[in-house]
């Protein structure tokens, strides 16, 4: 788990040292353990480094190979690599380190760009092919980690972090409308290629970009699993699939214990976590580290889950921490998360996860977690009416926008507005696909591959690797989401949603912490905004810089003011947080 960063020269000129430097400082708490730069002329790269496998310098990086003519950059752990050392040294391949990031060179070189769909795994990387010039951009089936790029005349840029090109310099740093749209209408969710500033963009998950040596390129999709059932499939029954999917969890779990280092798990109490703490008893591990967090009420709401997370712990006899954070700590400890979004997230995770991670940090470097187990298994409310809908589109939207176009138009400052339809035309034509044979289907597939990569997977890589911890995400191993995708929309409903996980939880650990109400990461000074928290946001969307802005109608800023709990989402977010956490988040970066 490391950042990258690197430029690309199409003009004659050799790439900018200092830009990349810049880049790699920027990004140096992802990776504190070592770092390395390595400028070939038109091409530069850089690389932090977060010791995970292999910890001996032979795995440093930027990795050259001499004899096979490849330069690379990766971020990530590819869970299968040892498999695949094998299997290249039978095709006559020799190794000169014991890690995963040789291993990447020496499949390129085999396989060619092909290569990723042999990983079992997380990255985001750039190869370098010397004898032609060529650089190979990859993102994991997931995103799960990130890779954004700023292409200017004869010259593109790629790092880890969208202010890691920020930091570079000689980029358009003004808010994309498009983009604002998105953020505005689906909770935040900004999806690929945009991003909330005009001159950066993110390469997409499960995609191959070629970079050819003057300039052109193309862009290939390597993974788009069908959600249906196949031929095969229809004859099953409950049972066989709570077996199947138990056998693919406990494949996804053993995966992700592959390391040098000790693996502990993020402990949130809720049926997620806990069945990846009872399948790792299962294999035998003792004296497993696991950490949770809460804090303070607000407004009667609970701030903490500790109840079911204690039960957990002391079930299975984990080493537990457990960190409560008062509010005082929470207002001081705010900017710090939100300097290390690589974009603006509204979500009152993002908080929890960054102040976790400061505390997990002080005892192990990795650590697993149960997210995305919510887009993969129908989680989540919205999934019971998709399966009557008889307009998908409009309730997908009911449920999940928070702005339709109309409200758009009323809220956005007058210089912003421009009909607010793109968000609902993305909806739109990513249901019209083919692959996704009704509306339950049609919403999982693109809260699994859109919406999850642009909001809980980037809070979770971005609050983590702020303290240089490395989170791995055993309900986004590809082969156990490709198995969910078919599973029977009604099995995985059941329930209340997640029907057909709960069955398999039921197996492995105990009831209480199944059989209860849905939780999340309860912050609740953040819902319901007054005293301190107010005056911040109050103070940065009437600054100077914000009214310069003017994205938001002030009429509606006052609306919110006057009443911050008033102004409640559908999914149960703060209107005025939204709007204030993307001012303060574009004058922390100093951008826009």
């Amino acid at each position: 788990m490391c950042g990258i960063a690197g430029e690309i020269r199409f003009d004659g000129t050799i790439a900018d040292a200092d830009a990349v430097a810049r880049m790699m400082r920027s990004q140096a708490r992802r990776g504190p353990d070592s770092c390395g730069q390595l400028m070939r002329g038109r091409v530069g790269m850089g690389h932090q480094r977060l010791k995970i496998i292999d910890l001996s310098h032979r795995s440093a990086q930027p990795m050259v190979d001499t004899e096979l003519g490849l330069d690379l950059v990766f971020n990530g752990c590819i869970y299968n690599y040892q498999e695949l050392r094998e299997e290249l040294q039978e095709l006559g391949y020799r190794f000169f380190s014991g890690g995963d990031t040789e291993v990447i060179i020496k499949a390129f070189h085999a396989w060619g760009t092909a290569c990723v769909e042999r990983f079992k795994g997380m990255f985001a990387f750039a190869l370098h092919e010397r004898e032609s010039g060529r650089v190979v951009l990859a993102r994991d089936r997931f995103g799960i980690k990130p890779l954004y790029v700023s292409e200017r005349p004869g010259r593109l840029r790629f790092s880890s972090t969208l202010p890691g090109i920020v930091a570079a310099g000689d980029v358009d740093t003004s808010v994309d409308p498009e983009a604002l749209q998105f953020y505005m209408s689906w909770h935040a969710v900004v999806p690929p290629p945009w991003t909330i500033l005009k001159g950066i963009r993110k390469l997409p998950p499960a995609t191959v970009r070629v970079v050819e040596e003057d300039g052109s390129s193309k862009d290939h999709v390597y993974w788009d699993p069908p959600f249906a059932q196949s031929g095969e499939d229809a004859g099953r029954g409950n049972e066989q699939w709570q077996e199947m999917v138990l056998a693919s969890l406990r494949t996804a779990v053993e995966r992700r214990m592959v390391a040098d280092v000790p693996v502990g798990v993020l402990l949130s109490g809720g049926v997620d976590s806990s069945l990846i703490v009872g399948l790792l008893a299962e294999m035998g591990q003792h004296g497993l580290s696991t950490f949770s967090i809460g804090f303070e009420e607000a407004h009667g709401e609970k701030g903490d889950e500790f109840v079911y997370s204690d039960l957990i712990a002391k079930h299975y006899a984990t080493n537990h921490h457990k960190l409560f954070v008062p509010s005082e700590d929470l207002l001081r400890e705010l900017p710090g998360a939100i300097e290390a979004m690589a974009e603006p997230m509204i979500s009152y995770d993002n908080i929890g996860f960054y102040l976790l991670s400061r505390e997990v940090a002080k005892h192990i470097k990795v650590v697993q977690s149960g997210q995305g187990a919510d887009e993969v298994f129908a989680g989540y409310h919205w999934y019971p009416p998709m399966a009557g809908a008889n307009d998908p589109v409009a309730t997908y939207a009911r449920a999940f926008f928070d702005r339709d176009a109309g409200k758009l138009h009323e809220h956005l400052g007058p210089d912003w507005r421009d009909g607010g339809t793109l968000p609902l035309d993305y909806v739109r034509d990513h249901f019209a696909r083919a692959g996704a044979t009704n509306p339950v289907a049609k919403a999982l597939r693109i809260d699994s591959t859109v919406m999850l990569v642009d909001d809980p997977v980037k809070r979770v890589d971005n609050m983590t690797m702020a303290w240089a911890l490395e989170a791995r995400v055993p309900f986004l191993d590809h082969d156990l989401a490709e198995l969910a995708a078919r599973v029977p929309s009604e099995l995985k409903l059941a329930g209340g949603g997640k029907g057909i996980l709960k069955d398999v939880a039921r197996k492995v650990i105990p009831a209480e912490v199944i059989d209860r109400p849905k939780g999340y990461f309860p912050v609740p000074a953040l819902k319901y905004i007054d005293g301190p928290y107010l005056d911040l946001v109050r103070d940065a969307l009437t600054s100077q810089a914000a009214k310069e802005r003017g994205l938001f109608f002030s009429g509606y800023l006052e609306r919110l003011f006057a009443d911050p709990t008033g102004h409640i989402t559908p999914l149960r977010g703060s209107e005025l947080w939204q709007v204030g956490l993307l001012e303060l988040w574009l004058q922390q970066q100093g951008v826009g």
